[in-house]
């Protein structure tokens, strides 16, 4: 999910920086800090939106650099339990498939692939489910459910499964609907029978 926060923090503005005007500098500074780092309360930080409040910059002892508190706005990515995401497969392994979700990337090992006994095809890179003949393979797109999120600073892991109803490739269920008509509508009764004349 992704969100914005309202940030307070340090940031050192370096000397190269000194001859921007200080809302560039300090948010420049910012942006290459945080942009692209993951942290465990925040999620994995997209963009420093925009610099609110700038207090009085200090100069540490034996840094040529310059100091200041600094309000500010993030866009974030967080996953969250039981979130649905939908993303494309970008590596198949023996254990499982790796999923591109946006800026993070999640796992759906084998044993949350599909209700069906799957094999592991390593010369074509894909699993087929052994009933259903459903495939998961590199570049398949999937919805999925998060079932577990670990995050820690830069680094994190997401756990994903698409065995529940309605997840899965999105080619299982278009596959699935072609050839399928729809039933007849039943006709109504009182419209079926003829009226009696008067």
């Amino acid at each position: 999910m992704y969100k914005i926060f309202d940030v307070s923090d340090k940031v050192r503005v370096a000397p190269d920086k000194f001859g921007l005007k200080l809302q560039e500098a300090v948010k420049t500074s910012l942006e290459e800090k945080l942009e692209g780092s993951i942290d465990k309360n925040l999620g994995v930080i997209m963009s420093v939106m925009s610099v609110e409040k700038i207090g009085e910059g200090i100069i540490m002892p034996g840094d040529g650099a310059l100091y200041y508190p600094v309000d500010f706005k993030v866009l974030t990515y967080v996953p969250e339990q039981h979130e649905m995401v939908k993303g494309e497969v970008i590596d198949v392994t023996e254990f499982g498939v790796f999923v591109r979700l946006g800026p993070v990337d999640g796992m759906i090992h084998v044993s949350q692939l599909m209700d069906d006994f799957v094999s592991y095809d390593s010369k074509n890179m894909m699993f087929t489910g052994k009933k259903t003949k459903r495939r998961v393979k590199e570049k398949s797109v999937v919805m999925a459910r998060i079932i577990s999120v670990s995050m820690a600073e830069n680094q994190y892991k997401i756990g994903l499964t698409t065995r529940q109803p309605g997840l899965g490739a999105l080619d299982w269920f278009t596959k699935e609907d072609e050839g399928k008509e729809a039933a007849p509508a039943k006709k109504d009764e009182k419209s079926a029978k003829p009226e009696k004349k008067k």
